[in-house]
């Protein structure tokens, strides 16, 4: 028992629990992984536990998880209608440049071609050679613009690299799509990323919850880091709406932050999935985040896309 975090007005349920429906023990047996230590459970999740419910599964999907992921990768097969809205501020927070824009983008046999039906860009967001002059803007044409007629796309997840990938994308997309996961090849930043693993889990809180997500029954899981190690972890917090029926990702809340003599970094993302078709795919993204490298300027941005009317 003494593995439970769990808060004082919810010990009278898991005593009732325990004497009614399983010993103490078993539920020792529940928490007896290390990486059981600090979590907690709500009301609902203990009596899920008591039907079946597999922590030690559940907690491998968290950590392996391809759903998110892919959802991205759906993008590529889909027609669909984008809204682009981004702004670049200065260190007062006084708008410096912003990028305000329709997309469409339309799948024919397996190619995919974008078009764009409105465009308003105001301040340097462009320089006088129409190259982008900020990171944000740069990162966010890789991910979400396509340029030109791209054939051959699919949603396969895989350890490959996808052609013409550099190392720096590859940490990029791990940042991004599996915050959790050690990242090779960034020395401090790779490590601490890995909150599932010595020494970093024990820095962190875990809260496993159910609750319902826009009328999806959803199994909710929050790591937060304990206020000692707040200022030494990358991960500031990590919440992750996971559809009940299938385990696939709805919605996730992430914040990340770090700090170091040649770069530093605070952002905050929030991304809500759906199902059209058979796929899974994002529709709202929102994203805020100051960024410093050192010979660089300070670059702190926002941006929202909004998918709509897939095919």
């Amino acid at each position: 028992m003494k593995n439970y975090k769990l808060k004082l007005h919810f010990l009278p349920v898991i005593i009732g629990v325990c004497y009614l429906f399983f010993s103490c023990k078993a539920i020792a047996q529940i928490t007896s992984d290390k990486i059981y230590q600090g979590i907690t459970f709500d009301a609902v999740m203990i009596k899920e536990v008591r039907k079946g419910f597999d922590v030690n599964l559940f907690i491998e999907r968290v950590k392996n998880d391809t759903t998110f992921y892919k959802a991205f990768k759906n993008l590529r097969l889909h027609s669909f209608t984008m809204y682009n809205d981004i702004e670049i501020v200065d260190k007062k927070d006084a708008i410096k440049a912003t990028y305000n824009s329709i997309t469409k983008q339309r799948v024919q046999q397996n190619c995919r071609k974008m078009l764009v039906e409105k465009e308003k860009i105001t301040g340097d967001y462009y320089s006088q050679k129409k190259e982008l002059n900020y990171y944000t803007a740069k990162l966010y044409e890789h991910l979400f613009f396509t340029k030109g007629t791209v054939c051959g796309a699919d949603n396969i997840v895989g350890n490959a690299k996808q052609k013409g990938t550099t190392k720096y994308e590859e940490q990029l997309r791990m940042l991004i799509f599996n915050p959790g996961k050690r990242i090779s090849g960034i020395p401090g930043l790779g490590d601490n990323m890995a909150i599932f693993e010595e020494p970093f889990r024990n820095k962190y809180d875990f809260k496993l919850s159910k609750q319902d997500y826009f009328g999806d029954s959803c199994y909710v899981f929050n790591a937060i880091p304990k206020k000692e190690y707040a200022d030494e972890v990358v991960i500031n917090e990590l919440k992750t709406w996971f559809r009940a029926s299938d385990f696939s990702i709805i919605a996730r809340d992430y914040s990340l932050s770090y700090k170091t003599l040649f770069y530093d970094f605070d952002v905050v993302m929030k991304v809500k999935l759906k199902n059209t078709g058979m796929n899974l795919v994002p529709y709202d993204i929102q994203y805020k985040g100051n960024w410093h490298v050192f010979t660089k300027n300070r670059e702190k941005a926002s941006f929202t896309s909004i998918f709509t009317d897939f095919e």
